[in-house]
């Protein structure tokens, strides 16, 4: 149970931090949910305001009609219309207009009535087969950019027909759905708005078609204008605001504000809905850059920092303790091992000393056989044995940084045979090798060097032995796989006696570096196979 009191200490104290800190987080958002609720509100508000304004202008140009029994003439509604200020107070109204009934066939009565107002013969337009027609037949302001619109029959076109069919039947207001004005006009510029309806005359006609008499008058929005003046109030609020007619789609966008929403407040959104007339709208607010929030985000960040270093330095201090109390047993373990290790090395340093000299024997015996004077025996001699010097001094070398394998071999193999390795000899992919790996596996070729050179048919070729590795498994868990074959050799059997160097190459692989390693005595000759574990 000591040995995991630091953890458990530590898990606690951190799990209690990191509670707090995410109930300090999760305020800190409902505070900020808080405060953007109220910003959007105050948003909405603007908004709603604005458009009551601009209704109720449409209330008041019916009542005019309404007081001239439908009667008005070009010059009234202009002064009507000047007396508004629009600019100042209306902004956002493309214009207001008298849409006057008549049935199809009858069109002529309607076309007097604009050259009487306007000046000019226009025909009602577009052509239609429907039994009513509703050409606009004032319109203010009436400029070069309205013109076409003076004799344009409404009804034919089916967003407007909707809402004029909608609006004749009650005396409330009627929106048509958002659309691109201008574009059914010939205007020169288009823009997206939406138009309010009014019905003047209260009855149906009286031919038994159904159809209405009397007009509508109208107010037509730039939906833009309308929108960014409601906003632009002082102080600005730090909203983006996007509104949709009806439900949130793409198509149905109606207005969106040129400022941003910052990248981080999509949590913070609000949706609300506003009535335009008989319809309603949706308005999606988010926050900005400029919208902050009540308290800093640090706080909770901070707080779990905190908790986390209290653990930490409380798992610490058990960790201390628990240490101190293991000292005792952990130097009594060291001392043992390091007699062990002791006892090894000097066996080692013997058996090495007893090898090298076999080996310089060995080799003293090749280059005697090959040469033909003794100074060709001395020549080779001399370079053979400098040769196995410095291959000794760069194992040594290696043995303090990561060490190549193929090197490794080519060293041990090059000391041991004295010559220069043919080609195929080694084959296999780089691998890196750690001190501890570095250390067991040359010792270990030299011994299985030293063997082949002793015993083997190596000793006359070195062609006769293959080395070959791969690395095997996932690279949290790689695997070296070495094949050490010897051939050449006949009638080949197990020992009967396992000598020092055996051992010591079986301690090497399964003791220092978790390993196995298996030998096969086989009829041409001897085959090892070498398994360790690698270092991620």
């Amino acid at each position: 149970m000591k040995k995991f009191f630091p953890i458990v200490a530590f898990v606690a104290v951190a799990l209690i931090s990191l509670a707090m800190a995410g109930f300090a987080y999760f305020a800190t958002q409902e505070a900020a949910r808080i405060k953007f609720e109220g910003t959007a509100d105050d948003a909405l508000n603007r908004i709603e305001s604005r458009i009551d304004l601009q209704l109720s202008l449409l209330r008041a140009t019916k009542a005019l009609f309404e007081a001239n029994s439908g009667k008005v003439s070009l010059k009234e509604f202009e002064t009507f219309y000047d007396s508004l200020d629009v600019a100042d107070h209306f902004a956002g109204l493309h214009g207001v207009g008298f849409v006057r009934f008549v049935k199809a066939g009858d069109e002529a009565s309607v076309e007097r009535e604009i050259s009487l107002n306007f000046g000019f013969e226009r025909p009602v337009h577009p052509p239609s087969d429907l039994p009513w027609r509703a050409p606009v037949v004032l319109l203010a302001p009436f400029d070069a950019n309205s013109d076409a619109v003076i004799g344009f029959d409404m009804m034919t076109d089916p967003v407007r027909r909707e809402a004029i069919e909608r609006a004749v039947k009650d005396d409330a207001q009627h929106a048509t759905r958002r659309l691109l004005m201008g574009k059914n006009t010939g205007a020169a510029r288009n823009f997206t708005g939406f138009l309010v309806f009014a019905r003047l005359a209260p009855e149906a006609s009286q031919d038994g078609s159904g159809a209405p008499t009397g007009g509508l008058v109208y107010n037509a929005y730039r939906a833009h204008d309308l929108f960014q003046t409601a906003l632009a109030k002082a102080p600005l609020l730090p909203v983006n605001v996007e509104v949709y007619d009806a439900a949130v789609d793409p198509d149905n966008l109606v207005f969106r504000s040129e400022t941003p929403p910052a990248p981080s407040g999509e949590y913070l959104s609000a949706t609300r809905t506003v009535q335009i007339a008989d319809r309603q709208w949706t308005i999606v607010f988010r926050p900005t850059s400029a919208f902050s929030v009540p308290s800093s985000r640090l706080i909770p960040i901070m707080l779990g920092l905190f908790g986390l270093l209290l653990a930490g330095a409380i798992a610490l201090v058990a960790r201390y303790q628990e240490r101190a109390y293991d000292a005792v047993s952990q130097l009594h373990e060291a001392t043992e091992k390091s007699l062990l290790e002791k006892d090894l090395m000097l066996q080692e340093m013997k058996h090495r000393i007893k090898n090298s000299i076999s080996r310089v024997l060995a080799i003293s015996r090749q280059t005697a056989a090959g040469a033909t004077d003794m100074s060709e025996f001395a020549s080779s001699f001399s370079a053979r044995l400098q040769a196995m010097a410095a291959s000794q001094d760069m194992l040594t070398r290696s043995r303090w940084q990561k060490a190549d394998l193929e090197d490794l071999l080519r060293i041990e193999l090059g000391q041991v045979f004295g010559k220069e390795l043919p080609d195929g000899l080694l084959s296999g992919p780089q691998v890196l090798l750690d001190e501890t790996t570095t250390q067991a596996l040359g010792l270990t070729f030299h011994e299985l060097a030293t063997n082949a050179l002793k015993y083997g048919e190596a000793a006359n070729s070195v062609g006769a032995l293959k080395v070959d590795w791969r690395v095997e498994g996932p690279k949290s868990a790689r695997m070296l796989v070495l094949n050490w074959r010897e051939s050449g050799q006949t009638a080949l059997t197990a020992p009967a006696k396992t000598g020092f160097g055996t051992k010591l190459i079986d301690m090497n692989i399964t003791r220092e570096l978790n390993g196995t390693i298996s030998r096969e005595f086989r009829a041409y000759g001897l085959m090892v196979t070498i398994r360790i574990p690698l270092q991620s």
